[in-house]
């Protein structure tokens, strides 16, 4: 998608979210006025789905606009269907892993739990690619962008005011692409992260039980947004309901998490597993 058509299509997004706020209704309300699903709503606020013109008037009329706003909307919409790129829709414009990075960005408190990946704003470069070369029609050249932006967006992790919260499984720390060096690089990392003033780095060992059986992992993002992550795709939901579960299930994760020393003596261990493992595979 070209430059042009993405930014009109994040603006009909944006301009579609502050009018729900503005109505004080939640995605998933609206998507049940509005006879759509809640996906495909969450997708075009976030910028990553053009609607059709039938849902675009169904969510105009649910919101209850009058016809100049309306107008407006269908504006929004006209300018995005004849903007300069490609024919690909949004969703195609934004792989997997991009959403969240977005998400994250514009919060204050981030809450991340992972059971397989590590969370986006943990990543070194090199896991980054990893991450991003497995997914389905990625160009070299495409890799290069994302991993280059996911980095950059890292830089909130050192911001002041900011809270951010990790708990992986220690199956992450053990699900490895790449090399025993490439892991043992990207778990320095974790430690050098987990110094910070402005992180928690938790990690829940192995040998606790786990409360919840983990599906998959999901990021919290202040206490507006979670972004359900799977391996085709992500959701972005703000219901306040489906945001109550994910924070109940955030919590029990957290509670069942070592930290601080326990988290350090754990990475710490691993990497001297991963040292050992280079060692015997070394031809």
């Amino acid at each position: 998608m070209g430059s042009e058509r993405r930014e009109r299509v994040r603006a009909l997004g944006a301009r579609l979210r502050g009018l729900r706020v503005e109505a004080g209704l939640t995605g998933a309300a609206l998507a049940q006025r509005a006879g759509v699903g809640q996906p495909a709503v969450s997708k075009v606020e976030n910028g990553r789905m053009v609607p059709s013109a039938d849902v675009l008037d169904r969510l105009a009329r649910a919101l209850g606009l009058d016809e100049p706003t309306a107008g407006e909307m269908r504006g929004l919409l006209a300018a995005v269907e004849t903007a300069s790129g490609s024919d690909r829709s949004a969703e195609d414009a934004a792989p997997v892993g991009v959403t969240v990075d977005e998400e994250v960005r514009s919060a204050r408190l981030v809450r991340s739990f992972q059971c397989v990946v590590l969370p986006a704003m943990l990543q070194s470069a090199e896991y980054a690619r990893h991450v991003f070369e497995s997914a389905p029609g990625m160009t070299p050249e495409a890799v290069g962008r994302v991993v280059g932006a996911r980095v950059e967006r890292q830089s909130v992790l050192y911001e002041p005011g900011r809270e951010s919260v990790f708990v992986l499984t220690e199956a992450v720390l053990r699900t490895w692409p790449g090399s025993p060096a490439f892991m043992l690089a990207q778990l320095d990392r974790l430690l050098a992260v987990e110094s910070l003033s402005t992180v928690r780095l938790g990690i829940v060992p192995w040998c606790r039980p786990v409360p919840v059986l983990p599906r998959h992992g999901f990021t919290l993002c202040d206490r507006r947004t979670v972004v359900v992550e799977a391996f085709d795709g992500e959701r972005v939901s703000d219901d306040v309901d489906e945001l109550a579960s994910y924070e109940e299930v955030f919590g029990c994760f957290e509670r069942a998490a070592v930290f601080g020393e326990g988290a350090r003596e754990l990475l710490v261990r691993v990497m001297g597993e991963f040292r050992d493992l280079g060692d015997f595979i070394t031809p």
